[in-house]
């Protein structure tokens, strides 16, 4: 399909894409530049914080749940006030957050990792009603927490284990119940999955960091279709749009030498396609 993308500078680590239901309009970050984006009708707003900031969800029409690298931050943004909710590891100097989503409870996902990648130096936590819980340690490089339509299944990946797993969830308030599986593991590949979305179908699309591509896979794993990107470093999907048929894919372009950028001078930039997959609106966050 063809790939567009939005006529801005690149982000040094493009990530969260978060397509706001009500706003009609796509927020993104770039993590090493402390900012969060949003485009709107061909006109954009950037928002400076004081430290890493990764990941968003939407609480109404103002206001946003913003992860930083030492909180859960409640963001308006028409007076861009600032309040914290709760601490995320904000004792730990070493930690940022990193990928991260609501979940269809009214609750906020959040993956923590060391700021040069550690290992095991991260985790995965939940916020929900009003309170942050520790739910997997030891994570290097959380990524791709996402949630099938049926409300059943988190999924979530350590991109340096390259692998994705699936945790089923208690239907009456969304705790995960019994031990995760694998779901995929991408290591005879060299895949290192990063940020994902499920479809409206149940599939699972991730973007593949270092692979050039963003790839679908079924309900069972199985690959369903590849789409590839002129760009090496990408980063996290999105569905947004009037119908959510428009796919926002964020990209990177961290640690590319001058000679790979004459090469991928689009590296960074957010890109857009229309899909025939119909996606399925990002979750309220429920204070």
């Amino acid at each position: 399909m063809i790939k567009e993308c939005l006529p801005l500078e690149s982000c040094d680590l493009g990530e969260g894409p978060l397509w706001h239901p009500k706003l009609k309009s796509l927020f993104w970050f770039d993590i090493n530049a402390f900012k969060m984006f949003n485009w709107k009708d061909g006109k954009l707003k950037t928002w400076d914080f004081s430290e890493p900031v990764s990941a968003a969800g939407w609480i109404d029409e103002d206001s946003l749940i913003v992860a930083s690298a030492s909180a859960l931050i409640k963001l308006s943004l028409s007076s861009d006030t600032r309040k914290v909710l709760v601490d995320l590891e904000a004792d730990m100097h070493h930690t940022r957050s990193n990928d991260g989503r609501a979940d269809p409870w009214g609750g906020f996902w959040i993956g923590t990792m060391g700021l040069h990648a550690e290992k095991g130096a991260g985790a995965i936590y939940r916020f929900y009603k009003g309170e942050l819980k520790k739910l997997h340690q030891e994570i290097t490089i959380p990524n791709s927490i996402c949630f099938s339509p049926e409300k059943n299944f988190v999924y979530f990946a350590d991109t340096r284990k390259e692998k994705i797993w699936r945790q089923d969830l208690d239907q009456s308030n969304g705790w995960p119940m019994n031990k995760p599986i694998v779901f995929i593991d991408f290591k005879a590949q060299g895949i290192h999955p990063d940020g994902s979305v499920c479809d409206s179908e149940g599939f699972l699309w991730n973007a593949q960091y270092g692979a050039s591509r963003l790839a679908r896979y079924s309900p069972e794993g199985e690959l369903d279709r590849v789409e590839n990107f002129p760009v090496s470093q990408v980063t996290c999907p999105a569905f947004g749009g009037e119908y959510f048929d428009t796919i926002f894919v964020t990209s990177a372009c961290q640690g590319l030498k001058e000679a790979d950028l004459k090469i991928e001078p689009l590296a960074g930039k957010v890109f857009h396609f229309e899909s025939d997959v119909v996606g399925l609106a990002e979750y309220q966050v429920e204070l």
